[in-house]
């Protein structure tokens, strides 16, 4: 492991300390790129505006429309947080503005597979809805949209995908990642898109008469949904994704949250007045995931859309046995999958450029997961199969992807399909993380071929893993006030939470829990906790560690710990 630490421009760091941020925020800031505290605005009024989405005029137009007909709409979600935080903001938003028929269908991972299907098109066809709306999926729904405009639908596609070659021809579409759209943020989530459609549809309301600026309806509310989805999705939390989760975690921390929010947040042992970024990623988003993985994702939506408290806690309550029940599998599948993946190479020689991993026993809704786990073990892109539970499909396998910067997922699996045009059935995904179908024969070759392009694509360089850090912490910010203050701010993928380094003495060392190491250690010649989470090997008695500043309570006390991350290897 190299631990590099980043570079922090002195000009940037003086600008951000002359607008009155505090030293060590400039300090992080600085290093991941803001040199104006502008950027830092979290106001509503820095949003960067609707109109700039591609198509969202169009699908404004449609919705208005609809509303004022009373048209039945229906919107086809993903089964994912996003997409469920997406189905609830468009639940909520569309009958906020006056839509009186709105329902939704969330496709089953197992029975239906990924997004809109011709089947599921006939679905929302028999409910008797008019418009079909999709959240979070439909970029590459063609066959999809065609058999839904061809049973007379309207179908508007909201979604943040990228998109193939060939675009559905719905009658609108809006993507910031579709060709020839300019909107300066392309890491919206999907619930970040159907936010900015209702947005849309407001002000078509207000300028048509329907509403003012007094008597509109105050979307706002819909934020803490926003932040939930934009960060349990892993999009990268640019300026524009900051602000949103920073105002959905602000109306969170004063009690202003869909009722299922709060209850999620209960089961979980969280507090709202103190609500993170990193309990939406670790405490609800898992939890609603968990639905979509190994039950139904209409448990997760029915908790994110309603306002009845009882029902909601009921909802939380079955989302947290549904959850540990995934963590269960996920821990048996991890423990499968690391022993077929030390099969694959000599420990004694560095691990294959990707690895792929299938066994007939694995679960196809903790994939990902597994994935993800091998992908940070390792530091190589993986992909882990599993069969297919949907019936007739006893011959097709599920494949979910995690990868490592600089090896680009989607583009493989497209490389991938172009020089073996016969094995991917279906793929599709971003940089990090992709999925794909294919038939259980076609394994070897997927595996073959995967290699090939990580061969051709990763040098030794990319594949050494790395970790940026922020150097060492001042010893006067090392300060339980210091560690709240930082866990409050809005970091995320794409701009990570502070994470120090430097040689650090280890004065003692224990394992607690069977696996994680606690530790005494000394910096900067003064004592401080330290606790090493999944490590059971001992350190030496100087280390050059990363870390995370932590503040623990005892017995009414606070103080501060250090959660280490790695350790510094030649």
């Amino acid at each position: 492991m190299q631990l590099i630490p980043r570079d922090i421009p002195p000009r940037s760091v003086w600008a951000l300390e002359q607008a009155g941020v505090h030293p060590l925020l400039a300090r992080l800031y600085a290093a991941r790129g803001v040199n104006d505290a502008q950027i830092l605005d979290t106001s509503l009024a820095h949003l960067l505006p609707p109109a700039g989405l591609k198509g969202i005029d169009e699908a404004a137009q449609i919705l208005v429309n609809a509303i004022a007909e009373q048209k039945k709409l229906c919107i086809v979600a993903d089964y994912d947080c996003d997409g469920a935080t997406a189905c609830a903001v468009a639940l909520r938003g569309l009958r906020m503005l006056g839509a009186k028929h709105v329902s939704y269908i969330v496709p089953d991972r197992v029975v239906d597979g990924y997004g809109l299907t011709p089947p599921i098109s006939q679905r929302v066809k028999a409910s008797g809805a008019d418009v079909l709306i999709t959240v979070d999926n439909g970029i590459a729904s063609v066959a999809g949209v065609a058999a839904a405009k061809a049973l007379g639908l309207t179908v508007l596609v909201t979604d943040h995908h990228l998109p193939a070659q060939t675009l559905p021809e719905a009658d609108a579409i809006v993507n910031p990642n579709q060709p020839g759209c300019n909107f300066e943020s392309k890491a919206l989530a999907g619930v970040g898109v159907m936010f900015y459609v209702l947005l849309a549809v407001r002000a078509k309301l207000r300028e048509s008469g329907v509403f003012d600026a007094q008597t509109q309806p105050k979307l706002d509310v819909l934020l803490p949904l926003v932040a939930l989805g934009t960060v349990a999705d892993v999009v990268k939390l640019d300026a524009n994704n900051r602000r949103l989760v920073a105002q959905g975690l602000a109306r969170i921390r004063k009690g202003q949250m869909p009722a299922g929010m709060a209850a999620l947040l209960s089961v979980a042992g969280r507090q709202s007045a103190q609500c993170s970024a990193q309990d939406f990623g670790f405490a609800m988003g898992p939890r609603i995931n968990a639905a979509g993985r190994l039950s139904d994702m209409t448990l997760g939506i029915e908790c994110l859309s309603t306002d009845d408290m009882g029902k909601a806690t009921e909802l939380a309550a079955a989302l947290e046995r549904i959850n540990r029940e995934r963590r269960d599998i996920e821990g048996d599948m991890r423990e499968q999958a690391l022993e077929l993946a030390q099969q694959m190479f000599d420990p004694d020689e560095p691990a294959p450029p990707a690895l792929c991993v299938f066994d007939p026993d694995f679960h196809e809704g903790v994939v990902g997961i597994v994935a993800a786990k091998l992908k940070d073990l390792h530091h190589r892109p993986t992909f882990v199969f599993a069969p297919s539970q949907a019936a007739g499909k006893e011959n097709e396998l599920k494949g979910s992807g995690r990868s490592i910067p600089g090896f680009h997922l989607r583009d493989a699996l497209d490389l991938i399909a172009k020089r073996h045009p016969e094995v991917l059935q279906r793929f599709g995904g971003h940089a990090m993380a992709a999925g794909c179908t294919l038939e259980e024969e076609h394994l070897e070759t997927f595996e073959a071929a995967l290699q090939q392009v990580a061969q051709e694509w990763l040098d030794e360089a990319t594949l050494q893993r790395k970790l940026q850090t922020d150097g060492a912490l001042p010893l006067e910010y090392r300060r339980p006030d210091m560690a709240d203050t930082l866990l409050r701010e809005v970091w995320g993928q794409g701009f990570a939470a502070p994470t120090f380094s430097e040689e650090l003495e280890v004065v003692s060392q224990r394992i607690v829990g069977e696996k994680h190491l606690s530790l005494r250690l000394k910096h900067q010649g003064q004592p401080v906790d330290g606790i090493w989470f999944g490590r059971v090997d001992p350190l030496p008695t100087k280390a050059h560690l990363a870390y995370r500043l932590q503040a623990d309570e005892w017995q009414g006390v606070k103080r501060v710990q250090f959660v280490i991350e790695a350790m510094a290897q030649d």
